[in-house]
């Protein structure tokens, strides 16, 4: 600790508020517990600050994301099943330190029929619950996805075809109804890392219509977009190529982008209260549903965090070290540009007003990945633990609960996923495990800290969804700022 201390002693502050942070819910879940016990229902903190258990104790969800080495790429989650297996990598969980699960569920085994839950998926998802309750962990399920195939209702659009949506809305209505009495589910996520597409069919038909909704008349669109209203027709106007220059016409689409996602999960929010009341929901954001490092415009995913909040209990967003390029252990530059990013995203997230949750973290460490043609230096266990320490350091306050990507190596994996575990693929205990376990063993009896105060650029969030350069111009000021605080 004293060589890291020494290094980065621009973070000492951090690590002190880290000490300080994941505590009271950390510590009150993370005890041994006797096998089948009841555990109580987490609800948000009257503060909004964080999560409280229904006995009045603090919650900070501390784990990660559950799948095994050995289930193919995706893994196959449910299709492979091992109860026994799944009880051993839960009690391995609880000795790190642990208290939450988050874990895919998949067409494939859940809902290929629409209106009906497959009985033999409910029947290993009911013991998955029994075996987390046993070990003392909570569940965050993710809404169904591709990992074991698709429907083809579903692969008509589902972020956007109404069908798809509808049949969506019927899942969630049965599946919430189905666990509602199930304390031992902390929270629903609606999808992994939704992204509204740029162009379909269905989008241009939606497109126009939500011009017409909102401008009324071609002469008023016409003015908007400084174009001679001979040249706009309701019903055949189409959406800007993905290289468009910055301007109203491409803004509007933006907004467009933005309103889709918000009916999207207004819809199956509005489903899973009605079956649950009590029931947290969310959604997992992906890192550039925040347009500070951005490809171009068209990358934006369209879930923007602060008009999501409004139909959620909580907020998720993803992270991962990409601010130029893949990261590569290259120095102290390339680390703290990666930890500017990381702020500028969770700070932005926290600015909706809700708890967040980083839902998704880790890098790669333990060895050479073979992805990419192998192009990528190797890695020590203890450079992987050290960038995941120093996130949850700078992310603290802001967020308040983290799932690290996986809980083994998962040598199948064709992306980092390949050695971002707390455990080998043989299940050796990595250094990153072992600051796991360190971090959510002392860290026990603790108050939440408030968030600290930081000077940075504000951003102009309408600007950066249609200006690349204005991004570029952006994340250097914001990184300018955080390296000199």
């Amino acid at each position: 600790m004293s060589s890291i201390c020494t290094r980065f002693g621009w973070l000492w502050p951090r690590v002190i508020a880290l000490f300080i942070l994941v505590a009271n819910a950390v510590g009150a879940t993370n005890a041994p517990e006797k096998s089948g016990r009841h555990l109580p229902a987490v609800r948000v903190a009257p503060d909004n600050r964080g999560f409280m258990t229904a006995d009045g104790k603090r919650f900070v969800p501390f784990g990660v994301n559950y799948f095994r080495p050995g289930t193919g790429w995706a893994p196959q989650i449910w299709k492979q099943f091992d109860p026994e297996a799944t009880r051993r990598d839960f009690a391995r969980l609880r000795e790190l330190g642990a208290n939450c699960v988050r874990v895919f569920l998949t067409f494939g085994s859940f809902y290929n029929t629409p209106g009906q839950l497959s009985p033999e998926g409910l029947a290993k998802f009911d013991k998955f619950l029994e075996l987390a309750e046993e070990a003392g962990l909570y569940v965050h399920p993710t809404g169904p996805d591709h990992w074991e195939g698709m429907p083809d209702w579903a692969q008509k659009g589902r972020w956007i075809d109404d069908e798809a949506i509808e049949n969506l809305v019927s899942f969630w209505s049965l599946f919430a109804a189905r666990y509602r009495d199930r304390s031992v589910i902390f929270a629903y996520d609606l999808l992994n890392e939704p992204q509204i597409p740029w162009d379909n069919p269905r989008m241009r038909q939606k497109w126009n219509q939500w011009l017409q909704d909102n401008y009324g008349s071609k002469e008023r669109l016409a003015a908007a977009w400084q174009k001679a209203s001979e040249k706009l027709e309701f019903g055949k106007i189409d959406p800007p190529p993905r290289d468009a220059l910055p301007g109203r016409e491409l803004l509007d689409y933006q907004l467009f982008r933005e309103h889709l996602a918000d009916e999207w999960t207004r819809r199956q929010a509005a489903a899973i209260k009605a079956a649950d009341n009590n029931a947290l929901v969310t959604v997992g954001l992906i890192q550039w549903s925040v347009p500070f490092v951005m490809a171009g415009p068209w990358q934006y995913s369209g879930f923007r965090p602060a008009r999501q909040a409004k139909f959620l209990d909580f907020l998720e967003v993803h992270f991962y070290p990409l601010a130029e390029g893949f990261y590569e252990y290259t120095g102290a530059e390339a680390e703290k540009r990666n930890l500017a990013y990381l702020e500028a995203v969770v700070r932005e997230v926290a600015m909706a007003g809700k708890p967040v949750v980083l839902a998704e973290f880790g890098w790669y460490g333990g060895g050479k990945l073979t992805i990419d043609g192998g192009r990528h230096p190797p890695a020590t266990e203890i450079q992987q633990a050290e960038w995941c320490q120093r996130l949850i350091e700078v992310s603290i306050g802001w967020c308040c609960g983290w799932l690290n990507w996986g809980l083994y190596d998962h040598p199948q994996a064709r992306d980092v996923t390949e050695l971002i575990g707390l455990l080998t693929a043989d299940g050796r205990t990595k250094e990153w495990g072992r600051v796991f376990q360190k971090i959510s063993q002392e860290l026990a009896g603790k108050p939440v800290p408030e968030v600290r105060e930081v000077t940075r650029p504000a951003m102009d969030w309408e600007r950066l969804l249609i200006d690349r350069e204005a991004v570029k111009a952006f994340r250097e000021r914001y990184y300018t700022a955080f390296r000199e605080q």
